[in-house]
């Protein structure tokens, strides 16, 4: 077994502010850029010429590759140096070149990025955005600002979410697609007019969910996507038929809190 890395090894070359707080077993390589009021987790990682500014809590170990930037200022012409939030949940990786900007005051004023997470190169998160637990996004994928991506989504390569949009939880985005409306979760699509193709069966069945709720999730899309009923129509015939069914209560809830409309 693995000895549990204890000792704290910061490079000579790397900048951390002394007011920096610096978890047990974390790796700081070469030119590393650590700001003052930052928090990195124990065991976490931060790779040569990566840098983590503002106020920026990385939770125990993250790895954030070469040339990194997390906790910027936003990209929003009403910031005023405010110190708004960045936060990293454990056991998240950050790869190269990858952006994640904090909140403003005028949305949650934090930006977060769930546990065991992986962005993938030239990923860019903008402030206020709220990203889940187990999530993929893939190279280069834009997320604007105040956009929600709910656990386990898998969003493809050079995708584009529009601000205030969501994408539901489970959901698989094909690469080069643009959201524009809120994803159901569950669900799959791709394209830059984007097209909603069915449910995620494949994703949702390796996440462990059992075929027979996998059946109701497919019912349901049938319900909203092919069946020409209006959205009222549509809640009232999911609630009459699978109504007691967590993941369909969680769809529907998702598509009544919608302010951006629903891609159909």
């Amino acid at each position: 077994m693995d000895k549990i890395q204890t000792e704290t090894v910061i490079h000579p070359s790397a900048v951390v502010h002394p007011k920096a707080q610096i978890g047990k077993g974390v790796k700081i390589g070469p030119y590393v850029v650590i700001g003052e009021h930052t928090e990195i987790g124990d065991r976490s990682d931060i790779q040569e010429h990566a840098s983590i500014r503002g106020h920026t809590r990385l939770g125990s170990e993250v790895t954030v590759f070469p040339f990194a930037l997390v906790g910027a200022e936003p990209q929003h012409l009403h910031y005023r140096n405010e110190p708004t939030l960045t936060e990293v949940g454990d056991r998240t990786t950050i790869r190269e070149f990858v952006t994640i900007h904090r909140g403003t005051p005028v949305g949650t004023g934090k930006t977060v990025i769930g546990t065991d997470t992986f962005l993938m190169a030239y990923a860019h998160v903008a402030h206020d955005c709220q990203v889940g637990s187990h999530v993929i996004i893939c190279n280069s994928v834009q997320l604007a600002g105040h956009v929600i991506v709910e656990d386990r989504a898998n969003i493809g390569g050079l995708t584009g979410v529009v601000q205030f949009c969501r994408v539901g939880k489970y959901c698989y985005v094909g690469g080069g697609s643009l959201i524009r409306k809120d994803l159901p979760p569950y669900l799959m699509g791709k394209g830059n007019e984007f097209e909603v193709q069915g449910v995620n069966a494949v994703g949702l069945t390796r996440s462990g969910m059992n075929a027979d709720t996998v059946q109701k999730l497919k019912q349901l899309y049938k319900i909203f996507y092919l069946q020409n009923l209006t959205v009222s129509q549509a809640i009232e015939k999911a609630v009459t038929e699978f109504g007691t069914i967590p993941e369909v209560q969680h769809f529907i809830q998702f598509i009544q809190n919608s302010k951006m409309g629903f891609a159909r």
